[in-house]
């Protein structure tokens, strides 16, 4: 009997929230975009993540490892941790030196740790891809014997560094925020061309201090017919947000005008049709995120989340509100009176909401996914070049270690 194995082009590593994914996606599809099938992208994640229902839907495979982060104080889940982190190593060595990828690309987060030290001990090269201002501990130890870091931002002090900017779905890079796309936007969503849209939302898993001010801002607004509030609360919150709405007796989606017309949904899987009818966004500040918002071209007031690894949301939301391209908002600070007081001034300013729309926009780079995708192909061929590998991975002087050749359409193989 023969196995069949899959050579992959390019094995992509990482993921956990959908702020790793959505840009880990955005690669692969300029990966596809410059000619590979989809068939040749294998993603290699964690099962604690979103990519194991966000990659599959989007066509491509997946491999799920076990591991989650380390607790910065000694703990016994860390020895938990620390034996699912062998456990993912083992796997992924064995993964990569199967399917003998000519590249793997490190999107961040733990999950993408163990498949890049596989390469790492199979020669196989790295090029990780940062999208925070301030690096991760993941990736710090990826960039270490990565080929190339592909960076959103100047500064970060990664080693190789290339600034490419932050990528974005194809589906972002499509949003039309004109006077005719706004209104076809707002029609798919059924929401009233006049009324002032504000989205707020905390991320794919929420957060308790935008749910709360967006609950305080229907509230304080529930008789204003001039607002939509749109407000994604984030799955493993909505049983609770819908409770407290229904207590304080907030209608969702009234018919009647005169009154505010409050939107609750847990997730919302077109956000690319949201930031096109949007008026406002009150969001935290992930890389993604403030990548999507500079890339449309969205006002924002961004909420950076406390207590995030070197402050890096901070570092983001600052980066753009230097620049005139945001308003920051403190946690502490982001309650439904504050809340309130920006909203209405926004919704009667719309020079200041113009002007942020515009810094925003000039800050977009909406090549980055085809930037990082030529790193990827770069890399792997620099590799094929330097060990005599030809485009299918076989022969010449590399023949062995498992490494794959340049970043081209693999063959299937069969193995007695």
């Amino acid at each position: 009997m023969s196995a069949t194995r899959r050579r992959y082009d390019v094995i992509v590593s990482g993921g956990g929230t959908a702020g790793h994914v959505s840009p880990a996606l955005a690669i692969a599809r300029a990966l596809v975009d410059a000619g590979h099938e989809p068939g040749g992208i294998h993603f290699v994640g964690s099962t604690r993540g979103m990519e194991g229902r966000l990659v599959p839907a989007a066509g491509f495979s997946v491999t799920l490892l076990p591991g989650r982060g380390l607790e910065r104080r000694p703990s016994l889940r860390n020895l938990v941790t620390a034996a699912e982190l062998a456990v993912a190593l083992v796997r992924a060595v064995a993964l990569v030196a199967w399917h003998r990828p000519a590249v793997v690309v490190a999107v961040a987060g733990y999950a993408s740790v163990p498949c890049s030290l596989a390469a790492r001990l199979l020669a196989i090269p790295v090029v990780v891809v940062n999208i925070d201002s301030v690096p991760g501990v993941a990736n710090r130890l990826v960039a270490r014997f990565a080929v190339a870091s592909a960076v959103a931002l100047p500064g970060t002090g990664l080693p190789r560094t290339v600034v490419t900017g932050a990528p974005v779905r194809p589906e972002i890079l499509a949003v039309d925020r004109s006077p005719a796309g706004r209104r076809a936007a707002r029609e798919a969503l059924g929401i009233d061309d006049g009324r002032f849209v504000v989205v707020v939302t905390g991320g794919s898993l929420g957060a308790r201090t935008l749910n709360d001010a967006a609950v305080g801002l229907a509230l304080a607004l529930r008789g204003d017919g001039r607002f939509t509030i749109y407000h994604v609360c984030g799955t493993r919150n909505a049983e609770v947000v819908g409770e407290a709405v229904r207590a304080l007796g907030i209608a969702p989606s009234p018919a009647a005008t005169s009154v505010l017309d409050y939107r609750l949904v847990a997730y919302e899987d077109d956000m690319a049709t949201v930031l096109a009818a949007c008026d406002l966004l009150v969001a935290r500040a992930g890389a993604s995120t403030v990548a999507e918002v500079t890339v449309a071209g969205v006002p924002a007031v961004l909420v950076p989340l406390p207590g995030a690894p070197s402050d890096h949301q901070r570092h983001n939301a600052q980066s753009l509100a230097a620049r005139g391209a945001a308003l920051v908002l403190d946690d502490a600070r982001c309650t439904a009176e504050r809340l309130v007081s920006i909203v209405e001034r926004l919704a009667g300013d719309r020079a200041e909401l113009a002007a942020l729309e515009t810094s925003a926009r000039a800050l977009g780079r909406r090549d980055a996914a085809r930037r990082i995708a030529a790193l990827a192909a770069d890399a792997a061929a620099r590799r094929a070049i330097a060990t005599g590998e030809d485009a299918d991975g076989g022969g010449g002087r590399g023949g062995g270690g498992g490494g794959g050749g340049g970043l081209e359409p693999r063959r299937e193989e069969g193995r007695a």
